[in-house]
């Protein structure tokens, strides 16, 4: 017997199942849409909130940046020498970029405070240096200092174009030098294509020379420098020296020989006698000048890690292959060629310098002479 199907009732009743989960549906849905709904919201709420926590934070930023400025230009003293690169240049303008200076800006840093590149335009820029605040005692000889020193034009001197004074920090404006420093060169900061030759390493001998020479003698009140280093000779667009760095430097009355003070310095081209009386004197000048005469023949720091192993110096080191006639031996790998008799008239001067008793030590004036005849 064949059966009969109906496919009527079949199908009214899947439609009847169907209807009857169409409630449950509804619901699942509706809490689905619900759901999608609350997250999109705490969503749009985190982001709103975000956003007002930066913006109230970035306007936290500039407030403080804008009260830094005020209370500098009010509480502070800036002074800027006239020249033709400062002539448009006014206090409230300056210090404005200069409080905008950051981390990607410093181009150098010492024990003294940090040194930071201030472009102004495309065809002007200076360096500028954030001094870390000393003790009263030295404040109140900082502007005296800064004056003298902002009144030097020398060509082998880097000129102060101005300052700034605050209780929180000190500001130096300086010329900015395009080819940084003699340590520079020297110690593989640059790529080796621009190592020094022998002619470019007797030019930055003589030009510093020229410049210490000048503090020593020519400059009044006159100026012992104090820290004299490769670190504190920079080079301009000729390669030529220029000496900077007078956050040590101490003024001396034209009738006084020394002046009484701190130790201070960098270890490895300070004097013997620093340690021994802590006077500032034009001699000690003159041993620091010695050791920097020494890293130009040999590319090495006074303070280098073979040294320190060995238990010795770059003085001491220089001075026993020069007794042995090895100085040859001493000369920087990067020096390709170079006449022998140069050589060893700058290795001579050299010694002259570091000589132990300082009044055996000639003169900035006679060294200059020494450089210049070595030819």
């Amino acid at each position: 017997m064949i059966q009969q199907v109906s496919l009527v009732d079949d199908t009214l009743s899947c439609y009847t199942g169907l209807a009857s989960l169409l409630p449950f549906l509804y619901d699942h849905l509706g809490m689905a849409r619900f759901a999608i709904g609350f997250y999109i919201t705490i969503c749009v709420t985190l982001l709103v909130l975000s956003k007002i926590v930066v913006s109230y934070l970035l306007y936290r930023k500039w407030a403080r940046k804008r009260r830094i400025i005020e209370n500098c230009l009010s509480g502070g003293k800036m002074v800027i020498f006239r020249s033709t690169m400062t002539q448009s240049l006014s206090a409230s303008s300056f210090m404005k970029m200069a409080m905008r200076l950051s981390n990607k800006d410093i181009i150098g840093s010492g024990g003294h405070g940090t040194l930071y590149q201030l472009r102004i335009n495309d065809t002007t820029a200076f360096a500028v240096k954030k001094m870390n605040k000393g003790n009263a005692e030295i404040d109140r000889g900082f502007e005296r200092e800064l004056v003298a020193i902002g009144n030097i034009k020398h060509r082998n001197i880097v000129r102060l174009h101005g300052y700034y004074i605050a209780p929180q920090f000190n500001l130096l404006i300086y010329e900015l030098m395009p080819n940084r420093s003699l340590d520079c060169f020297l110690h593989g900061k640059f790529d080796k294509k621009r190592s020094l030759d022998w002619p470019t390493r007797l030019r930055v001998a003589v030009s510093a020379a020229r410049g210490i020479a000048y503090l020593h003698h020519d400059c009044i009140p006159h100026i012992i420098h104090r820290d004299i280093k490769s670190s504190n000779i920079l080079l301009d667009q000729n390669m030529e020296a220029r000496i900077s760095d007078f956050g040590l430097a101490t003024l001396m009355q034209p009738n006084k020989s020394h002046v009484s003070t701190v130790v201070a310095g960098t270890f490895g081209y300070l004097a013997p006698e620093y340690f021994d009386t802590g006077r500032a004197t034009t001699k000690g000048d003159i041993y620091s000048f010695g050791v920097v005469l020494l890293e130009l023949l040999t590319g090495k720091r006074p303070t280098d890690e073979s040294f320190i192993e060995n238990g010795t110096n770059l003085v001491n080191w220089v001075k026993e292959t020069v007794k042995e006639n090895r100085e040859e031996e001493t000369i920087d790998n990067a020096v390709v060629s170079f006449p022998i008799s140069e050589i060893k008239a700058v290795f001579c001067i050299a010694e002259k310098c570091l000589e132990v008793e300082p009044l055996k030590r000639p003169t900035m004036v006679d060294v200059l002479k020494m450089l210049e005849q070595v030819k």
